[in-house]
């Protein structure tokens, strides 16, 4: 599939890596990357992908959404603008299996809010994060108040979204919005070194982990055991599950088949 603003590279082993690039707007989300965006996550296959890491190109990871064209949004367009952005960001999240954010750069806005649709952030020491909209007469519109009071609390977020303070990855990784915090050019190893430690594990039960930690958002705690108890059950029904259990009591490497 062709896209204008998106590089996309498979090492034909179930990673994914997904470039944004528009480096010269510093990736910010216009309807025509929101667009690709979508196709791209509506065109992977969930059989074959065992993890997608996203990133950005140059000097950003996403700078935010194209103030350039929100500026001449009515109510109605800008209620689809949001609608959009905040479709496919949940798309992302329910991918059903890892997906790790890669920041490379500014994280700002759409940026900080595609970060977090993302299971896991690791970041370079140039990263920066922040929810600047209200200076720009708006609020956070691709589910960034969604997001981040769950992520860092609703003190701190409140903080970040009244200020539209930017802040640097040391802050961020206080915080907890990120996971890790690394030099620039190791960036790629660090990521890299992650995606192995997961590749290295019974895809299904990843899968299924992912689930059961996405779908709890909300529950109360009767509700998120009883959910919890029900995926677990269900590896059970998987070889994986026997194979993982047997290579252990047999002290050898587990392969797993994703079945």
């Amino acid at each position: 599939m062709d896209y204008q603003f998106l590089k996309v590279s498979d090492d034909g082993n179930g990673v994914v890596t997904l470039t944004i690039s528009s480096p010269a707007t510093l990736n910010a989300l216009n309807s025509t990357i929101l667009g690709e965006l979508e196709r791209f996550v509506d065109a992977l296959d969930p059989d074959t992908t065992r993890v997608l890491v996203i990133t950005g190109e140059g000097k950003a990871f996403v700078a935010g959404a194209d103030i350039s064209e929100m500026a001449h949004l009515n109510e109605p367009e800008g209620f689809a603008f949001g609608q959009a952005g905040a479709r496919v960001f949940k798309k992302i999240e329910d991918l059903p299996f890892p997906v790790i954010a890669a920041v490379n750069g500014f994280a700002l806005g759409g940026g900080c809010e595609l970060a977090m649709a993302c299971d896991i952030r690791i970041a370079s020491a140039k990263a920066r994060f922040g929810q600047p909209e209200v200076g720009l007469g708006i609020i956070p519109g691709f589910s960034g108040t969604y997001r981040l009071p769950k992520l860092v609390g609703q003190g701190i977020a409140k903080e970040l979204i009244y200020t539209g303070k930017m802040i640097d990855a040391d802050e961020a990784l206080r915080i907890g919005l990120v996971n890790r915090v690394v030099a620039p050019d190791e960036l790629t190893g660090a990521v890299g070194e992650l995606v192995a430690s997961i590749l290295k594990n019974a895809p299904i039960a990843v899968g299924f982990a992912k689930a059961c930690i996405n779908e709890n958002y909300d529950l109360d705690v009767d509700e998120s055991v009883a959910l919890e108890n029900r995926y677990f059950a269900k590896c059970f029904a998987t070889d994986d599950q026997k194979e993982g259990m047997d290579a252990f009591l047999h002290k050898r490497p587990a392969a797993f088949k994703n079945e």
